[in-house]
C-alpha cells in the first residue's frame, strides 16, 4: 500500500529534525563491509607478480594496524598516520633518503589495496581515504651509468673470482651488449638465440618480446656455453651453471 504524501511529509521532517540524510539511511542499509584481515587474501590473490612483490609487505602491515576494522572505516589521517611510523622506522642504507621511498611505497599500496575494493563495489571511488592522501613528490633519481674504469673493473673481478667465473663473466658482457633486465637473461632458451644472424630474442617486465641484435662472438659463446653445459632442446634454458642445471 503505498504512503500518502502526508506522511511521507511527516517522516521526511521528523528525519530532518534528527539530522538523518537519504545517505545516511542508505549507508545503514548496507551490509557490513570486510574487515582488512578478511579482505586480504582476496586482494593478494588479485594481484599480479610485480604488485605482490612491491605492495605485500606494505599491505601485511595495513592488515596488522587495521586488521579488525571494516575497510570502509580507515581515514586519511589514519593512513598518514601509518606512513609517518614507516618512514621513522624505515632501514638506513648508504642510498637510502630518510625512508622517503618507503612511504611513497605505502600510499601507492593502499591505493591499489582500496583499487581492488573499489573493482569489487565495495566503495566508491570518492569514498577512498588512499585516494585523498598525496603521495610524496618523488626526488631526481641518483642513478647514474658506469663509467668504462668501472666497468672495467668489475668484469676483471667477475673474470678472476667466484665459483664460476665463465657464466659470470658470460652474465655480464650479456648485460652489458643488450641492457636486458634480469629476468630477460634468465629466461632465455635455446631457442631464443640465432647465432647466424647475432639475434637474441628477450620476454621481459609486462610481456614485453623483442628481437635484441648482439655480437656475432656473443652469439659464438652463447651457443658454446649451451652446449658445454647440457641445453639441448629449443625450450631448454640457454644460461646454466656447471653442474648443467639451469
Amino acid at each position: 500500500m503505498a504512503a500518502d504524501r502526508e506522511r511521507l511529509d511527516a517522516a521526511w521532517t521528523a528525519l530532518a529534525e534528527l539530522g538523518v540524510t537519504l545517505a545516511d539511511l542508505q549507508r545503514d542499509a548496507r551490509p557490513a563491509l570486510p574487515t582488512f584481515t578478511d579482505y586480504l587474501p582476496l586482494v593478494l590473490a588479485a594481484a599480479g607478480p610485480g604488485a605482490l612483490r612491491a605492495y605485500r609487505s606494505y599491505w601485511q602491515r595495513m592488515t596488522t594496524a587495521w586488521g579488525d576494522l571494516p575497510i570502509d572505516t580507515v581515514t586519511a589521517s589514519d593512513i598518514q598516520a601509518l606512513q609517518r611510523r614507516i618512514v621513522a622506522n624505515a632501514r638506513a642504507r648508504r642510498n637510502s633518503r630518510g625512508g622517503r621511498h618507503a612511504g611513497e611505497l605505502l600510499i601507492a599500496a593502499a591505493r591499489a589495496f582500496y583499487n581492488q575494493a573499489i573493482a569489487d563495489g565495495l566503495v566508491e571511488t570518492a569514498d577512498s581515504p588512499a585516494h585523498r592522501v598525496r603521495k610524496p613528490r618523488r626526488l631526481p633519481s641518483t642513478r647514474r651509468a658506469l663509467t668504462p674504469a668501472e666497468l672495467t673493473e668489475i668484469n676483471q673481478v667477475a673474470r678472476t673470482t667466484g665459483n664460476d667465473t665463465i657464466l659470470d663473466a658470460l652474465l655480464l658482457r650479456l648485460h652489458t651488449e643488450t641492457a636486458c633486465r634480469r629476468a630477460g637473461a634468465l629466461g632465455l632458451r635455446l631457442q631464443d638465440l640465432d647465432a647466424d644472424r647475432g639475434l637474441l630474442q628477450l620476454r621481459e617486465k609486462g610481456g614485453t618480446i623483442r628481437w635484441q641484435p648482439i655480437s656475432l662472438d656473443l652469439a659464438t659463446s652463447l651457443t658454446q656455453h649451451a652446449a658445454a653445459r647440457g641445453a639441448v632442446l629449443p625450450g631448454d634454458a640457454l644460461l646454466r651453471y656447471r653442474n648443467g642445471k639451469p
